[in-house]
């Protein structure tokens, strides 16, 4: 198990590259069972995210091949065993979208419940409710969700709302099953993030009829098959929000390549109310910080709202802010393990149920620290490369999920962080 030792403080400064998007990513590697044969994908990031994923795609009888780059080829030719095993979903929550697909393409799958950060409650309610909408018999059987369709699924109207906003996996997960059901399907409060949009747009390359991409109000004209594709995915706007925060709280300028601003209007509105200068740039924008942040309230909420995985992230930038500031968490609303840590490096954080109140101080120190999810170990390598003096992030196989080589990357920038095997 890997650990961070990062000493502090630095100022970043130089250039930048984001990956391609893991939570666009992930979907569209399950929406390739869907069309049987070789599918190549681009711009997928080396994470271990992807590799779960591309175990769990081999388990079910795929074959994956990593190509080179940042290529991913996927062969779906045969899938003997349509199985979402809980060795391998439990360590994720993605990879309960290979439900739709496999449901739609065999008629039957059996996948369990998943795993994934400790961020809360997260209930896969919404998802069985639009499959069995469209015609699925579902059952739930020793930890795993057992769903058949005999006679085929079949296109109807169906609401995807929950009592947090509209569910990006749920959708994808109804939207894969929805392409190959018979007649039309509208899909209403359907997740709009650009995730989603990409999910949508590479089935449509596939042979699928989609209509309203972008909007909470997707329509499908189910067809009879798919075929694969060779697509790039998105550039990934976490990833891109967490280097521009990291550039804030350390008053640097840097350049960020392959970001699409068009995708982070609420995130770049934050940034400049609090003191942050965000400028589209050729290949993508710049980002500079003088002078102390300003104070800030935040609310996540589902796209193109302010969004939940750069929460964590936000919070670190606003610990040392000036004046009171106020997160406020409407998707996760447990999503605060990284307050307690944040606080061990002299931030004073308040929780208060779905708020956490930030008194922001004039600096951070450096601390032993322990990361309990994938954006909160993001947040705290941000406050380590602030803080004075050292600062240990334990448990860093959490940011290896959803970032590749970030403490490479921000040592390019100026930052000093040694990754240690212990």
């Amino acid at each position: 198990m890997d650990e961070f030792q990062i000493d502090g403080p630095v100022r970043l400064a130089g250039t930048v590259e984001v990956n391609g998007s893991k939570n666009a990513s992930l979907p569209i590697m399950a929406a390739a069972i869907l069309g049987p044969g070789h599918t190549t994908l681009k711009s997928v990031p080396h994470l271990s995210d992807i590799e779960v994923f591309s175990d769990l795609l081999e388990s079910t009888g795929c074959k994956t091949d990593r190509g080179s780059g940042d290529e991913l080829v996927i062969d779906t030719s045969v899938i003997d065993n349509p199985v979402g095993s809980y060795e391998i979903v439990r360590k994720m929550r993605a990879g309960i979208c290979v439900l739709g697909p496999l449901l739609a393409r065999f008629g039957r799958a059996k996948v369990s419940m998943p795993g994934g950060c400790a961020i809360g409650d997260r209930p896969v309610d919404i998802h069985l409710r639009g499959l069995s909408a469209l015609g699925a018999q579902i059952e739930l059987r020793n930890g795993y969700i057992v769903a058949k369709a005999p006679a085929g699924l079949r296109g109807r109207e169906i609401f995807l709302g929950g009592s947090f906003g509209s569910t990006v996996l749920g959708t994808a997960n109804v939207l894969m099953a929805a392409v190959l059901a018979k007649g039309e399907t509208v899909i209403e409060s359907a997740a709009c993030e650009p995730e989603i949009a990409d999910l949508a747009n590479c089935l449509n390359k596939m042979g699928a009829r989609i209509s309203g991409i972008g909007s909470p109000r997707l329509v499908i004209e189910g067809v009879s098959e798919l075929h694969p594709v060779e697509y790039e995915v998105i550039p990934d706007r976490i990833e891109a929000g967490t280097f521009m925060a990291a550039c804030a709280i350390t008053g640097g300028e840097i350049e960020i390549v392959n970001c699409r601003l068009n995708d982070m209007v609420a995130v770049v509105d934050k940034l400049r109310g609090i003191g942050v200068e965000v400028e589209k740039s050729s290949k993508g924008c710049v980002v500079s910080c003088v002078g102390r942040l300003k104070a800030a309230d935040i609310t996540t909420q589902t796209y193109p709202g302010f969004p939940t995985d750069l929460q964590a992230q936000f919070m670190a930038l606003l610990s040392v802010a000036e004046g009171n500031s106020i997160i406020t968490e409407k998707i996760f609303p447990d999503r605060y393990m990284h307050v307690a840590e944040l606080n061990r490096m002299a931030a004073q954080l308040r929780k208060e149920g779905p708020c956490v109140f930030a008194a922001g101080v004039g600096g951070l120190f450096g601390a032993p620290v322990m990361a309990s999810d994938l954006r909160a170990s993001a947040a705290l390598v941000l406050a380590g490369i602030a803080a004075e003096g050292r600062t240990t992030v334990n448990r860093v196989y959490h940011i290896d999920r959803g970032y590749e080589r970030i403490e490479e990357k921000l040592n390019l920038l100026g930052a000093k962080i040694n990754r240690k095997q212990l």
